[in-house]
Parts: structure tokens; C-alpha cells; sequence
């Protein structure tokens, strides 16, 4: 199997045509024709059904294709890698907009002292959005929370978060709430009374407090960390997240509850393509994402954050 067959079979699936990925590769569409047929004699089974409109990959070929295109990637590595003596190469991250307002600028920092030849991507996203992405290797690395991804990945308990009710004190003033202030904690009955404003279902926290919860009065649905605070700031309303959600609001007026009967626990899930399949540069950043982790919660910067074994 050569290199060449895997780069031609990837731009005729992505193409959808021998006829556009010969022009774009620059070759003969005979001469492309029998590098495939060469490949599929060698793996003993049909990567490409062709028609009249075009060609589609099979079962088979779907499957294969994840992997060839994971093989050039690992080929890049290697190449930029043997042009310089310090690591190198490109990794994509993803992290939830609650776990990059707190993990973000010290996970760059980092990386920028330790690997100033990685050049990072890094996509905040909502965590069913990351897992999408994650499904697809279009990131190599992500900090989500559900396991939910496929069996070849790399999934491991990363940290748990205990989850707060948070409000504007006026409005728990409002509804009598002066001992859950004073006892920094609250309950689901209290809660309800509350006007509750979440993300929305396709939203991870949405899903976990579903999971967790039954009959939560949800009165407004918000999809946006920044907007969802703003308005637990400014309005009457009041939301349940962790600790890193209030992160860039600690000095503001927002009161946080501690949510019991039930605790409210959420995982969150370090997961990579398997370590065998990963660059260099992507093992150098995962050890440099559970590091940094570590380090925030042992100094105390990531309230009611639990570092879990890894």
C-alpha cells in the first residue's frame, strides 16, 4: 500500500467523482482508476461504488477512509517534526465555554512556555457541538461531559464539578430565601419555585440536569454562557451551573447556592483519539491540559472543582 493511494482515494470520496479528483491531483483518470483498483485488490474488498452521477465510498470504504485520512495527517507530523528539532505540529482542542473562561488563558500560557513551535486551534463550542466535531476528527483533543463518542477514543475521567444554583440576591431575597443564603445551599423544591432560566436540550449541562433531575421548571431557555450570566445578572432570573460558569462574574452581585437533595455532580471527560494514534504534538498537549488542570485545582483557582485519578 502506498501513500500516494491513500491521498488518491481521500480526494476521490471528498471530490464524489474520478473524474474531478484527477484534475485536482493532476493525473490520468485511467492512471487513478487502477491505483484504486490496485488498493482495493490488496485490501480484498470494495472501497467505492460507482454510477452514473459519480462515486460514493462503501461500508468499507467509509471506515477506511477515517483511517487514511488520520494516516497522511500522522505523515505531516512526521515531516514537520524532521524539519525541526524542537516538537512541532498542529493540534485542534475543544473546550465548553464554562471550562474555557477558567482553563483557556493558562492553558495557552502554557503551552506558548513549554511547545512555542505547537501551533494550537482551539474551538470553544458547546459540549454536544464538541462531540460532533470529535465524532468527525475534526479535533484531536476535547474537554466534554458525556462518554458518548466513539469506541475508538481515548476517554478519562478529567475532574468533577458540584453544581450551584445561582441568582441575583435580591430576587432569593424576594422569595424568601435569606436562610439558603445564609447556608450557602438549596434544594430542588426551592429551586422550582424560582424562575429558571437553562440552556437549551441539544446543550450538555442541559442533558445532565435532565438525567439527573425530574421535573425541573424550566421558564426560559438560553443558549450562550455570556448572555445566560448576563441575565441571571441583571434580570430575574436564576440558573444552575458550576462554579467555572460564574468564573468572569465572581465580583458581581451573583449569589451561588449549593444544589442538595439531589447533589448535582458533573464529570467532565478528557478524550483524544486513542494515545497509539496520537502526534507527538497532541501527547505533549494533553499532558500539558491534565498539568495545567492539576495546577488550578491544587492552588485553590477552581472552586469546588475535584481533581479525579489520572
Amino acid at each position: 500500500m502506498e501513500l500516494k493511494q491513500l491521498k488518491y482515494f481521500i480526494t476521490i470520496v471528498e471530490s464524489g467523482s474520478l473524474g474531478k479528483a484527477a484534475q485536482k491531483l493532476d493525473v490520468g483518470t485511467s492512471a487513478l482508476s487502477q491505483q484504486i483498483a490496485k488498493l482495493e485488490d490488496e485490501l480484498c474488498t470494495r472501497l467505492l461504488s460507482r454510477t452514473s452521477t459519480g462515486v460514493t465510498p462503501t461500508p468499507a470504504g467509509s471506515a477506511f477512509l477515517k483511517q487514511a485520512q488520520l494516516s497522511l495527517r500522522h505523515v505531516q507530523y512526521a515531516i514537520e517534526a524532521a524539519h525541526s528539532s524542537r516538537l512541532t505540529g498542529h493540534v485542534s482542542v475543544g473546550f465548553s465555554p464554562s471550562i474555557a473562561s477558567v482553563l483557556g488563558i493558562p492553558f495557552m500560557k502554557l503551552m506558548s512556555e513549554r511547545y512555542p513551535d505547537i501551533k494550537i486551534h482551539l474551538v470553544e463550542s458547546l459540549s454536544g457541538n464538541l462531540t460532533n466535531l470529535v465524532n468527525s476528527r475534526q479535533l484531536d483533543i476535547a474537554i466534554i461531559f458525556t462518554q458518548d463518542v466513539d469506541t475508538n477514543w481515548s476517554v478519562q475521567p478529567l475532574l468533577k464539578e458540584q453544581m450551584f444554583l445561582m441568582a441575583n440576591k435580591a430576587l432569593l431575597q424576594e422569595f424568601g430565601f435569606e436562610q439558603c443564603i445564609q447556608e450557602g445551599e438549596i434544594d430542588l423544591q426551592r429551586i422550582n419555585q424560582l424562575p429558571l432560566a437553562l440552556p437549551s436540550q441539544r446543550h450538555g449541562l442541559r442533558k445532565f440536569l435532565d438525567q439527573k433531575v425530574e421535573l425541573l421548571d424550566v421558564d426560559y431557555e438560553v443558549d450562550g454562557l455570556h448572555l445566560l450570566m448576563n441575565c441571571v445578572s441583571n434580570l430575574n432570573m436564576a440558573t444552575i451551573q458550576p462554579v467555572s460558569a460564574h468564573f468572569d462574574y465572581l465580583k458581581s452581585d451573583i449569589c451561588l447556592l449549593k444544589v442538595v437533595e439531589p447533589k448535582l455532580d458533573r464529570i467532565n471527560y478528557l478524550i483524544s483519539i486513542s494515545e497509539e494514534q496520537l502526534s507527538p504534538a497532541s501527547l505533549a498537549t494533553k499532558v500539558a491540559i491534565k498539568s495545567c488542570v492539576k495546577d488550578l485545582i491544587n492552588k485553590g483557582l477552581w472552586p469546588s472543582a475535584e481533581l479525579l485519578d489520572f
